[in-house]
């Protein structure tokens, strides 16, 4: 019979022989861990992008959208059009519904072919002016383009830029355009960074269930090996009284008090972190949305292929530079069936071009009442809240630069919806552009809370903190490498016995 004697016994035996190989693994991951507070994964963050793109010249810039949108496969599927500059030149930029690219020259209306040699270098140059750039070739994919964000760009032109920080470009074999810049730093601190973190030398592509389940599978191995060794430890502790040797462990050795008094100290947080770290891949789906997802295409009611504008693009372009705005960027829209165009400037600004008693005016962002009114479409139930916010909360908030969040765009004032549906949805608008940026349900709170804040921290008072939170993080995965470290050393000279005692065996 499976008694209480020997549960604890085999609690003994799983820590003592899976601990040789997870406090290796539990030692990367700290490390790693630490680097990615200040170095993130490489990454092309919009306000780089933005920061690249010129002016579009007024007037004459571009042939009308409408001769763009004759080159969309299915207009009325279209996801994106956008007015953008690749390789320094104007170019219509349309994403058609299956995902896939297409680029129109908005000089002259042509459709353009997938990006060249020369077109990648021109598109290089542009982002990086000055400095020489040397193509280096096509790669479907390495270590710093995982992201499936890549996959529509897919093959990568690598162009090696001769610039201070010795700069990796990637460019979209689509459109010419550069999707991420990796400079050399950045890409040196990521072998103990988040490369290493997140074993992408164990990974095949952007779309890889091996190496998801392999991350499952290991992060709750170590889970269960770290509770298994806070058990252990917690049962060999002496809370009443002490052992012969007058200590509370009853570890002789140097090494073996560090690991057990060192477990009791950190072990709690190391749990968490495993844990979390075991949430962050999501297994079997969990935190996806239970109920679906917001209704994007009854809050749209149209495409901007589907919805045409009666403003030609030149006339948009000069809209805005009346009204002192500097356009690098434009976006057709619809909102409640209704089309309108965002602008984007070099510095991350935006304006709006809308439409009102057959009238076109320039304004900063939509009002309140007309983004609710056309949000009551995304679920299929009653709204029970709404509230603006000014300040961030515990779902909208900002990450830093090093984050793998640091891509989204948070800004504020943002209208905050909630939903009477089954997970009590909460949606987030943008009134500076209309677009819904953030929804959670209940599942996906849960894992905010399981993941997020669980392994990075990152309640928005906390990341306030700055300095004090990277600080307390720092030194609690001191705690945890002086788990590992010394579970490490043990493992090894437990080993080495074992192997002695083998040989004498023979």
């Amino acid at each position: 019979m499976w008694s209480t004697a020997h549960a604890r016994r085999f609690v003994y035996l799983f820590h003592r022989w899976s601990g040789i190989g997870f406090c290796l693994l539990m030692l990367l991951w700290l490390v790693s861990g630490v680097v990615m507070l200040f170095i993130g994964y490489p990454k092309l963050l919009p306000q780089e992008r933005l920061q690249a793109l010129p002016v579009l010249e007024v007037p004459g810039c571009c042939v009308p959208a409408e001769v763009a949108l004759a080159h969309s496969r299915a207009p009325a599927q279209l996801q994106e059009l956008t007015l953008t500059r690749i390789g320094g030149q104007p170019r219509y930029r349309l994403r058609e519904g299956d995902g896939t690219l297409r680029l129109v020259d908005a000089g002259t209306g042509r459709l353009l072919p997938p990006a060249d040699e020369a077109v990648a270098l021109a598109g290089a140059r542009a982002f990086l002016p000055g400095a020489p750039a040397r193509l280096l070739g096509q790669v479907e994919d390495d270590r710093w383009t995982h992201g499936r964000a890549l996959d529509a760009h897919r093959p990568l032109y690598q162009v090696q830029m001769d610039d201070a920080q010795a700069t990796l470009l990637y460019v979209s074999s689509a459109t010419g355009e550069v999707v991420l810049d990796a400079p050399q730093a950045q890409r040196y601190w990521n072998f103990v960074g988040a490369w290493l973190h997140w074993l992408y030398l164990l990974r095949d592509g952007s779309h890889d269930p091996v190496w998801t389940w392999l991350l499952i599978i290991l992060s709750a191995a170590g889970t269960l090996s770290v509770v298994a060794g806070a058990c252990t430890g917690l049962w060999r502790w002496r809370f009443q009284g002490r052992y012969k040797s007058g200590r509370r462990t009853p570890y002789r050795s140097l090494p073996m008090r560090w690991h057990h008094v060192a477990g009791l100290s950190f072990g709690l947080i190391l749990i968490l972190w495993m844990f979390s770290g075991l949430m962050s891949m999501n297994p079997l789906g969990i935190f996806s949305a239970a109920h679906g997802r917001p209704d994007l295409a009854a809050y749209r009611q149209g495409t901007a292929g589907s919805m045409q504008a009666t403003l030609t693009t030149n006339e948009a372009l000069a809209l805005l530079r009346d009204a002192g705005f500097a356009t690098s960027e434009l976006e057709w829209k619809v909102l409640a069936a209704s089309p309108y165009l965002l602008a984007r400037s070099a510095s991350g600004d935006s304006r709006l071009i809308v439409r009102s008693d057959q009238i076109w005016t320039v304004q900063e962002r939509w009002p309140d009442a007309q983004l609710i009114t056309a949000a009551a479409s995304l679920r299929p139930a009653a709204i029970v809240s709404v509230e603006i916010l000014h300040d961030y909360d515990a779902y909208y908030y900002e990450r830093q630069e090093a984050s793998m969040y640091a891509g989204n765009a948070r800004r504020l004032p943002v209208i905050k919806l909630v939903f009477a549906d089954p997970g009590k949805t909460c949606v987030y608008l943008d009134p500076r552009s209309g677009d819904l940026v953030q929804s959670v349900d209940g599942a996906q709170r849960a894992g905010r809370w399981l993941f997020n804040f669980l392994h990075s921290w990152d309640l928005p008072s906390w990341l306030r903190a700055g300095v004090a939170r990277e600080t307390t993080l720092i030194l609690l995965s001191l705690g945890g490498l002086l788990i590992a470290a010394s579970g490490i050393f043990l493992a090894v000279k437990r080993l080495l016995l074992a192997t002695q005692q083998a040989r004498q065996r023979r």
